[in-house]
């Protein structure tokens, strides 16, 4: 059976389901919500950051004290991502459920190898993240692996919506090997284009697609882009071979565009995540769009 076939007879498994309770769940990323929506889609999410926002960033406010308080599971990144507002969040929760070791606290980047884990870190090297870099999200090879578990780790927490849970799961992989497919055939245009980025937000999808971060307008992990940097960089080889400046929607702009108006190089602010509008509020289509956004760029600068 091919995956289009598989596809819709999974659609018809579903439509004869009977409803369930609604599972409470608190997503630290937009991302989570996503993938937890997609194998319960009735499911009572609260998401706590959005797109415009920096995840690293948050204040642990009482609504979101009262929403952890609330959930059946937390869905996190982890990798020490949420680590400057999660801990405080779940002890002033006091949710039994939602204490590390527990089931009720889900990390994703506990699911799936990191890139670039360090055995050692120091602040002399930034905000680095000692796991890895923790934004998986867009990484189309390891997302099946996180959504497997995070499958289990549902069904472990509602065992009467396991059936239900079970056929989503299976139709999110028939789903993702479809898009993944289409992926890999626009990757092999953009297999060698050079970009400009700020932090590590794009960079498993970018390093996916072969596309190469050659200049990073940050001076190290998690710091602020400097003047020294930025001039640092406008004097780096690498950027003859950059066609774009990338950065994320809840960056500021500054940076960027004071190295476009050196370098005449256009800038595209992306979400680093999913939103709420129709061309990005799934991670697939997020994906999509990035990969859109690319492709257009790569064809104005070769035939530029």
């Amino acid at each position: 059976m091919d995956f289009k076939r598989l596809f819709a007879a999974t659609l018809l498994g579903l439509a004869a389901l009977p409803a369930q309770a609604a599972i409470k769940v608190f997503a630290c990323e937009p991302e989570w919500a996503d993938l937890t929506r997609a194998l319960v889609p009735d499911a009572d999410i609260h998401t706590a950051t959005s797109a415009r926002q920096d995840p690293h960033y948050i204040e642990a406010r009482p609504s979101l004290i009262s929403a952890m308080r609330r959930a059946h599971i937390a869905v996190c990144t982890g990798a020490s991502l949420e680590a400057g507002w999660l801990p405080a969040l779940i002890s002033r929760a006091s949710n039994r459920e939602i204490q590390p070791g527990k089931p009720g606290l889900f990390f994703a980047a506990e699911q799936v190898s990191l890139h670039q884990p360090h055995n050692h870190v120091d602040r002399s090297m930034g905000d680095v993240h000692p796991e890895g870099d923790p934004h998986i999200h867009l990484d189309p090879d390891r997302l099946p692996s996180i959504v497997n578990a995070l499958a289990d780790r549902l069904a472990a927490l509602a065992p009467d919506d396991e059936h239900a849970i079970r056929l989503r799961q299976r139709q999110w992989q028939v789903r993702w090997k479809l898009e993944t497919a289409k992926w890999r055939e626009a990757a092999t245009s953009l297999e060698g284009l050079s970009v400009a980025v700020q932090h590590s937000n794009f960079g498993y999808l970018l390093r996916w697609l072969g596309v190469e971060p050659s200049i990073d307008l940050e001076p190290k992990p998690g710091l602020p882009p400097s003047a020294s940097h930025l001039s640092e960089a406008l004097a780096d080889p690498a950027l003859d071979r950059v066609r774009l400046i990338l950065i994320a929607s809840y960056q500021g702009e500054r940076p960027a565009q004071w190295l476009a108006s050196k370098t005449e190089l256009p800038v595209e602010i992306l979400p680093g995540t999913v939103t709420d509008q129709p061309e990005t509020d799934t991670l697939a289509k997020l994906i999509s769009h990035i990969i859109d956004r690319l492709e257009h760029h790569h064809r104005t600068a070769e035939h530029g």
